[in-house]
């Protein structure tokens, strides 16, 4: 498969900010706020059951502020210049953060799992807790919400590195049901390189146990360009 071809259909995870989010202002904090309400909004539609006259007064409330919302100026994620601008290293234990829509991780993200990252070493943890919208089977999660935790994650150890790249095979093996409403833990490192390839491993637990592992090859970009 060509770069270019798996460029268009993998994830490109360069420009990972790291101790503070990308825009520290009012309107970013202010879409941080309604992008959680936004999720809460879902798990609690998802999770609760309600009157019809709640679910047509909520579609009715949403379809009117999504109609306010269409006519703004188009927003485009501009990364700028002519290389990533990875800041400082974050200390063992230190939060890191990325761009805020970013879909998995990111604050504003309508679809986000509200995720702790740290870097610990030169690896990096997430703990996470998925919610009512995350629930594939009863009472579990829906798989593909694990592999996007993983690939999403699996972007923080590139940002450590200082090292753009994107995915090019990303596998999950679920060795128990991961659970509904209960703390986890992911955890992700580089295992090894070979030319451009980085070969990346981790795993996700609750009180000790193994709920999933996964494994992930991502492609470096020798030279970093924005198209």
């Amino acid at each position: 498969m060509s770069d270019a071809a798996a460029e268009s259909h993998s994830h490109f995870d360069p420009l990972v900010h790291l101790n503070q989010p990308d825009h520290p202002d009012a309107v970013a904090e202010a879409r941080a706020r309604a992008g959680r309400a936004v999720r809460d909004i879902g798990h609690a539609l998802v999770g609760h059951h309600a009157p019809v006259e709640l679910l047509d007064r909520l579609a009715a409330q949403l379809d009117a502020l999504a109609a306010e919302l269409e006519p703004g100026e188009r927003r485009v994620r501009t990364m700028g210049g002519d290389s990533p601008e990875w800041g400082n290293d974050p200390a063992d234990g230190e939060i890191m953060t990325t761009y805020d829509e970013r879909p998995v991780s990111g604050r504003s993200s309508p679809w986000g799992l509200d995720l702790v990252i740290r870097r610990d070493g030169e690896e990096v943890t997430a703990e996470v807790t998925l919610r009512a919208a995350h629930e594939g089977a009863p009472g579990r999660s829906h798989g593909g919400v694990v592999a996007a935790l993983f690939d999403d994650i699996y972007g923080f150890v590139l940002a450590i590195r200082k090292q753009p790249a994107f995915t090019g095979e990303l596998t999950v093996r679920y060795e128990a049901g991961v659970p509904i409403g209960v703390p986890m833990v992911a955890r992700v490192r580089l295992e090894s390189h070979e030319g451009r390839k980085l070969f990346m491993t981790g795993e996700l637990t609750a009180d000790g146990q193994v709920l999933a592992r996964s494994r992930a090859t991502f492609i470096t970009i020798p030279e970093y360009r924005l198209a």
